[in-house]
Order: structure tokens, then sequence, then C-alpha cells
């Protein structure tokens, strides 16, 4: 009898069940990382949560959705960062979910479970799981009004621009870069027959006003806050160096993708075994429409994101590398053709799974040896709980009040911020940052001000002090990494502001 290995049964008979399976494992994996070997929050996690205890319209993190979200699902949590980490592998679970969904429409159920496997390497390499934020919530909503919009083009159902207004919507309280995202989908739509017919129903002007309903809160506060200023464009002179770092942003997207071209080689003729009959994974034939409208919004993101980073200077790609390679896995599969022949599916299956796990297994294996190789800090080590409950004790037992603020170093000031208390975040160096506070009123309900001690008499850096000309440095507090190593301990300067009468 002819020998077929069990996924690739399983793939043909159950492809939902396949996602589902992997999806789930990727994501126990990164949340078993995040509680063995997170003490503190990854990124600037901390910062956002201790924007999102404010509840503001909007910040200069960007429109305030995520930060929201972040706060409700750390309070949700008991105060624990894994409700925080729970919410970005749901929104990762919800991106694969709808990139199915969009898969199995385009390509048929069978090529659909391909083309998440692929995505997820992808995904893996380019962008972080468990650092939520705006380039993680923008991924969902991503897929789901890709999915959505090719429902109402390509297989004209009406009744998905209900949900393809709210998913737009909350993309324009998730991200800045929504207006170019949904700029694509205009283009695309204006550009063939398909998308031209639905433009001319009413459908389309009652979704315009439900977006302009959920956004027009955020809209307004851009506008008092004066920020809706056109960026200002690069002279002539740093073109070139502006055209050189849109080169390296294209080369850190096709290195994040690297991982598909891998396996589509080792899926060539060179490897098959002699005389080996390989399976084949069937599709029917795809039409012109949903070929133009994956190969579109594969490279039209990269693209267009590449382009307007490298003009503007931005440090990442507008959008994110997580939504703009949301469709890199479902355009090979539509490329591949209707039939596709797994050879050596035993070892593309070890190749895939080096891909996804080899990106948790590079945040263990640092967490554990560079401590003991160098003397770079690693951020998501420090005791983030003992640090906050320290200072806040230390503040009620010195005044007899609960901490209300904590001033000085941003990251460390944010970490102080996750304690129960959930004391403001005032930003100092930058107090246009944190409108909910400033110095009078610091000054009035007392604080915490902490810095990096680079001695034992904890003296307070010159900014800090020109800022806080009063304060008196309390002794250094040390703290424990996670792992020590040849590192020496995490000593933190600080300095108690007393309430006024006391």
């Amino acid at each position: 009898m002819r020998f077929t290995s069990l996924v690739i049964e399983l793939i043909r008979a159950r492809p939902r069940l396949i996602v589902w399976i992997a999806v789930l494992l990727q994501a126990l994996m990164w949340l078993f990382v995040a509680l063995v070997f997170y003490r503190s929050p990854p990124g600037t996690l901390a910062t956002l949560l201790a924007f999102g205890r404010e509840y503001q319209v909007g910040t200069d993190l960007g429109p305030p959705l995520p930060v929201w979200l972040a706060d409700i699902a750390y309070r949700a949590a008991g105060g624990h960062m894994f409700g925080v980490y729970v919410l970005a592998e749901l929104c990762e679970i919800a991106t694969f979910i709808a990139l199915y969904h969009l898969s199995r429409a385009v390509v048929g159920s069978q090529q659909a479970v391909l083309s998440v496997l692929l995505t997820m390497t992808v995904l893996a390499f380019s962008s972080s799981a468990l650092d939520f934020g705006p380039l993680v919530l923008a991924r969902p909503l991503w897929a789901l009004l890709l999915l959505h919009s090719w429902q109402i083009i390509g297989q004209r159902r009406g009744n998905a621009w209900f949900a393809w207004s709210i998913e737009a919507g909350l993309l324009l309280l998730t991200t800045p870069a929504a207006i170019f995202l949904l700029l694509l989908l205009v283009v695309f739509a204006v550009s063939t027959g398909g998308g031209r017919r639905t433009l001319r129903a009413l459908d389309p002007l009652f979704a315009l006003i439900v977006v302009a309903v959920l956004a027009l809160p955020y809209a307004v506060w851009l506008m008092r806050a004066e920020t809706l200023a056109m960026p200002a464009l690069p002279q002539v002179a740093e073109l070139s160096a502006r055209a050189l770092h849109a080169a390296w942003l294209l080369g850190g997207l096709v290195l994040g993708a690297a991982a598909i071209p891998a396996l589509t080689f080792l899926n060539t003729g060179l490897f098959a075994g002699k005389g080996e009959e390989p399976p084949i994974i069937y599709r029917p034939p795809v039409e012109p429409l949903a070929r133009n409208f994956v190969y579109f919004f594969a490279l039209a993101p990269v693209l267009g994101g590449v382009l307007i980073s490298g003009l503007l200077g931005l440090e990442y790609v507008v959008g994110g590398a997580g939504v703009v390679l949301v469709t890199s896995g479902l355009a090979v599969v539509v490329a591949a053709g209707d039939f596709i022949a797994m050879r050596r599916a035993r070892m593309l299956r070890m190749v895939w799974a080096a891909a996804v796990v080899a990106p948790a297994i590079g945040v263990v294996l640092g967490v554990l040896l560079l401590p003991w190789t160098g003397t770079g800090e690693i951020a998501t080590s420090m005791p983030a709980r003992a640090i906050s409950d320290f200072f806040d004790d230390s503040f009620a037992r010195r005044t007899n009040h609960r901490l209300r603020a904590v001033a000085g170093e941003t990251q460390l000031a944010s970490l102080i911020t996750l304690h129960s208390g959930r004391p403001h975040l005032f930003i100092d160096a930058d107090p246009a940052r944190t409108p909910w506070m400033n110095q009078a009123k610091f000054n009035e309900t007392g604080g915490v001000v902490v810095w990096r001690a680079s001695d034992t008499a904890g003296t307070p850096p010159p900014d800090i002090l020109k800022r806080f000309p009063g304060i008196v440095p309390e002794v250094p507090r040390a703290f424990e990494w996670l792992v020590t190593g040849r590192q020496q301990l995490l000593r933190i300067g600080w300095a108690i502001v007393r309430p006024k009468g006391t």
C-alpha cells in the first residue's frame, strides 16, 4: 500500500483542525515563555499600560484603542501581565483564523492550511508575539478587513459591509497607518471592475458613516492637538541616505520571510526520493480577480510601507511587518499552482517547526546565556514586581500616604506604575507627553523619583536634579536580575517628594 503521513491526510480531511492545532500550540508556547522567563514586560509595554491607566482619547503613543485594551486586560487579570500576554496571543490567533478563511475563499480549504502555516513562519521572525501594542492589534483587524473586502468585491456579499465598517473604524483607532492601508483598499476597488460595481451601491456610503462615527472622537482630539500637519519631506541631499534606509527596511522584511523560500526550495524535485510519489494538495482553479487581489495586497503594503518609511526616516515599516506580510504565504500558495506536491514531508515538517520555534528558543537562550557573556541588560529580566512593591511600600511608610505618582527615568518609573495601586506616570523630561500630571501637581500629591544609580551614594543625574532641585537622594536599592551572571546588580537611585501638608 502507498503510505501517506497522517499530517497530510489531516490536511486533506480536517484542514480547520490542523490550523487550530498549529495556532494554539504556538500561542501556548509564547505564553509559557512569558510566564517562565519574563520578569518584566517586553519593549515599551509597561509605558503603554501607564498611559492606558489614564484613558485619554489620544496620546503621543497614537490612537487610543490598543492602550485602552491593554489596561482592560491588565485589570481583568487582577493586575498581572498574564492578561496582556493572553490578549496579544488572542490577536495572533484571530489573525491566522481570519487568514485561513480568506485563503479558503481563494484557494480552497486544503491549500489554505499551507498558506497559514507559511505565514506563521513569517510572523514568527518579523513581528513580536508578546509586546502588545498598535502593531499587534492591527494584524487581526487588517486580516479581517482583507477577508471582508474579498467577500464584498469578489463574492458580492453585501452583508459583509457592516463588519467591514466596524473593522475599518477600529483600525483607525489602532494605528496611524490605517489611512495608508484603507487607501490601498480603495485603490484596488477603483482599479478593478468588480470593485467599481461594488462602489456604485449605497452600502459604501453607510459604511463610511459608521467609520466616521467610530473615528470621530480621535479625529477631534487630533484637530485640537494640532497634530494633523504633514510631516517634513527630506531635502535633496538626504535622498540617498533615505533610499539606503528604505533598502535596509526592505531587506529586513525579506529576511523575516526567509523561511518561505527555504521551504519552497526544499519542496522542489531536487530533494525528492528516487521513485517517490509525493502526495498532492489540490485546489480548484483560482479566478483572475482573486489572483490579482492576493498579489496586490502581498506587494503593495510592503512596497508602499517601505517607501513611506524611507522618505520619512522612520525606524520601522509603516503598518508593521506583521501587517504588510500577512498575505505573503497566501501569495506563494497562489503562485504554486493548482497541484502542490509535498515532497519529503517529514523534512518539511521539521524545518517548519524549527522556523516557528526558533524565535522562542532565541528568547530563552538570550535570557539564560547573555548575562554570562556580556554586560548588556535584558529588559525582561528586571524584577518588576519587586521593584514596584519596594517603592510603593517605602513611600507609604515614609509619608503615611499612598503612592500617587512616579517620575524620573521613564523605563523604571513605568515598572513602578504596574503596582496594584497604579500610581500615575509623570515624564518630567517631557511633561507634554503626560498631560494628566505636571510639575505643580506632582509636588502637590508627592511621589517617587527614580534613576539608575551610578555610585553607592545614589547621586541623581544632573538633568533630574535640575528638575527636582530639592530632592534628597536615599541609599540606592539593589535588585537581582532573573539571571545575574557577570552583570552587576540593578541599582536604582531614588528620592521621595513628600506631599504638601505632611
